[in-house]
């Protein structure tokens, strides 16, 4: 597991590395990079996740539709818990500014930006620890391949547009390369919720795709369409979840 979640962690960096040297992004390209992120993110949900997580739950639950009504209820509290984690935890985005309690708290904006990309980065970080913990090489090289692929372009993403508010491009870097430290402290819950019992793995696997869901579809994807770049997004989209389609077959 740990080296899983370094990976994601050191994917997250890389990417961001380059804020450090180039002048900016233009807001098409970084909308792009992100919808781009958003389909490998997808991709990793259906392929590595929330389908593994069926097949394991079918013999546990007794068939296939009890099994895949237990995915589909683990899939839902995963998103609500992300919903309520959204709707109470100050953040901020880069288009659609404030959200949650608190409109006028005194926090630094920055941090704001920070809790925002810990809403995203968590459920990658648990998604990974889970895959990790699951004894399945193939659930885990696919979830861990799926964020750390998607991270490099998230990486430079962020810091660019934290750049381009004003902020120092040492600082810039910083925050991204927080986030990637989130992923961990994911990571670590998701192995802790494999290690009371095995037999969670396949309502685990589900519960995890449900924050991933949550994030694409709350998150990012408005995120990316909300500067009228909504074409080139979703070909950038298209274009991740062909990608990591491609490559989780490719790789069983």
């Amino acid at each position: 597991m740990l080296a899983a979640t370094v990976g994601g962690f050191l994917a997250t960096t890389v990417g961001a590395l380059p804020a450090l040297f180039v002048g900016s992004l233009s807001e098409r390209t970084a909308n792009a990079m992100l919808a781009f992120a958003a389909g490998v993110m997808l991709a990793a949900t259906v392929f590595s996740l929330l389908l593994p997580g069926l097949e394991l739950a079918q013999p546990m639950f007794g068939g296939p539709k009890p099994g895949a009504a237990a995915v589909v209820a683990a899939m839902m509290a995963g998103g609500l818990a992300m919903f309520a984690i959204h709707h109470f935890l100050p953040h901020e985005h880069f288009e659609k500014g404030h959200e949650g309690p608190g409109r006028q708290s005194r926090l630094a904006r920055v941090w704001l930006f920070v809790f925002a990309i810990a809403v995203h980065n968590f459920p990658e970080g648990l998604s990974m620890g889970v895959g990790a913990a699951s004894g399945d090489e193939r659930i885990g090289l696919g979830v861990t391949l799926g964020i750390g692929l998607q991270n490099l372009p998230e990486g430079l993403a962020v810091a660019m547009s934290l750049a381009a508010l004003g902020y120092s491009r040492a600082q810039a870097l910083g925050v991204a390369a927080l986030t990637g430290l989130i992923e961990i402290a994911g990571a670590m819950a998701g192995a802790g919720l494999l290690s009371i019992s095995q037999a969670l793995l396949p309502l685990a696997l589900a519960f995890a795709g449900g924050t991933m869901l949550f994030v694409i579809s709350d998150e990012v994807i408005p995120e990316t369409h909300r500067a009228g770049f909504g074409d080139s997004a979703t070909a950038s989209l298209f274009v991740g979840f062909g990608l990591m389609f491609y490559l989780d077959v490719a790789l069983a």
